[in-house]
């Protein structure tokens, strides 16, 4: 997986959650023009035809790193969809790496694989793969009314879409459900498919889904959510989330529907 190491590729350097640009795009060359030789690299896939690289960063390493700007990955989310998607891939890829350097099922040191991404146990044989962890977002609507919500971790500022993750043997629209009821107390109907987005914080896919008020007084889960309330389309809205967030396209597009309500 790291053939064509010489050839020039783009190559991701990641600490954590922030990634190294230079000129504000990932480097793209060969390792000795862009002073990478000396860094362990691994190959996670393509872009514009070329290879891709994870360059796995230390603290020390980002000390000593030169002509890089170090950027959080959420600085990014409003990039271009493929490019986005590449820059969660590989530091979602970096905390996988960096979380399985152990066997879960005898504790021996793992390898990486020779033939895919993963690592293998030499000991016991064990493979794992890199996590994904499935959660769900929604809006929801009641005729020209959406409802959104001040997280705890928002007190304050942003309001916007229900989330959360999927539970061991649950359907996803029974998460949808559930999950609405929980921080909300609502039950919800037409629960409909939307879209989805990789989100690296640190392995989490979203799925994005519309849904339509069926019963319910808002009572508010306290432990995540500081407020929740019934906007109508055509009032001033609060801050909602930032462009290139699946949140705010949920949210864009409820509005259409509440405004050819009827």
């Amino acid at each position: 997986m790291i053939s064509g190491a010489n050839m020039k590729s783009y190559w991701v350097l990641v600490h954590q959650f922030e990634i190294a640009l230079k000129d504000d795009e990932i480097p793209f060359g060969t390792a000795e023009q862009l002073g990478l030789a000396g860094f362990a690299k691994l190959q996670v896939g393509t872009y514009q035809n070329s290879p891709v690289f994870l360059v796995q960063l230390d603290e020390q390493a980002v000390e000593n790193l030169q002509n890089f700007t170090m950027v959080n990955l959420r600085t990014q989310i409003a990039r271009p969809a493929e490019f986005a998607h590449l820059l969660h891939r590989v530091v979602s890829l970096n905390h996988f790496l960096n979380t399985h350097k152990f066997c879960g099922k005898c504790g021996a040191h793992t390898e990486l694989a020779n033939n895919e991404i993963a690592v293998h146990c030499p000991n016991c044989q064990h493979r794992s793969y890199p996590t994904i962890s499935p959660s769900i977002i929604v809006a929801v609507r009641r005729g020209r009314q959406i409802l959104l919500a001040n997280h705890l971790r928002h007190k304050g500022t942003i309001y916007t879409t229900l989330a959360g993750f999927a539970e061991a043997g649950e359907a996803i629209e029974t998460t949808v459900q559930r999950e609405v009821w929980e921080e909300s107390g609502l039950k919800i109907k037409n629960i409909r498919y939307f879209g989805s987005q990789p989100w690296a914080f640190p392995n989490s896919l979203m799925l994005g889904f519309l849904a339509d008020y069926e019963s319910g007084e808002i009572t508010l889960q306290e432990e995540e959510i500081f407020d929740a309330k019934w906007f109508d389309c055509d009032q001033p809205l609060p801050e909602l989330p930032p462009e290139g967030t699946i949140a705010l396209e949920l949210i864009k597009e409820t509005l259409k529907i509440c405004r050819e309500e009827r």
